[in-house]
């Protein structure tokens, strides 16, 4: 979802800059506002904070592009896996519904992957552990080389990790 702030939030960005081609004073402050729509707000200082409504107030695409990326962030501190799914059709309706081609696109990419997400809400877990658990799969593997017996593979690797599934 990171892949959101990055691509399609430069892309609408860019586009507006260049519905502004004639008008340079204008052009320049939505290219200078590329920082401004990719950080957080509550980090944005009081000064940057006006610059981003004056930005977003100037130009309709990008003040929707902003706002689905506020929400897609929001979609993280939902109470539970329905409400969750609420959240995400409604966020997709919304995407799919918007004349933002970069914003549809990007909500066709990620519709096939809800299932995933969802998966990462009911159980969270963080890479650092999946890092570990696949350096230690990795250790047992090499500890096994040679062996052809894939089910005593997979029986060390279940001992490794009592409790999982």
């Amino acid at each position: 979802m990171a892949k959101y702030g990055r691509e399609v939030i430069s892309r609408v960005r860019v586009d507006a800059a260049n519905a502004l081609r004639h008008d340079k004073p204008a052009r320049r402050v939505v290219k200078q506002a590329h920082w401004l729509l990719l950080r957080n707000r509550a980090s944005l200082g009081a000064r940057e904070r006006v610059r981003l409504e004056d930005v977003l107030q100037a130009n309709q695409p990008l003040m929707i592009a902003y706002v689905m990326k506020e929400e897609l962030k929001a979609l993280w501190t939902a109470p539970d896996a329905w409400e969750w799914r609420r959240r995400w059709r409604q966020w997709l309706e919304h995407a799919l519904d918007s004349d933002i081609e970069a914003l549809q696109r990007f909500a066709q990419q990620l519709r096939p992957y809800w299932r995933g997400i969802l998966s990462r809400v009911r159980w969270p877990m963080h890479t650092g552990q999946l890092e570990g658990i696949n350096n230690r799969i990795k250790v047992i593997k090499r500890m096994a080389y040679g062996y052809r017996d894939t089910d005593y593979f997979f029986l060390k690797i279940r001992t490794a990790f009592p409790g999982h599934p």
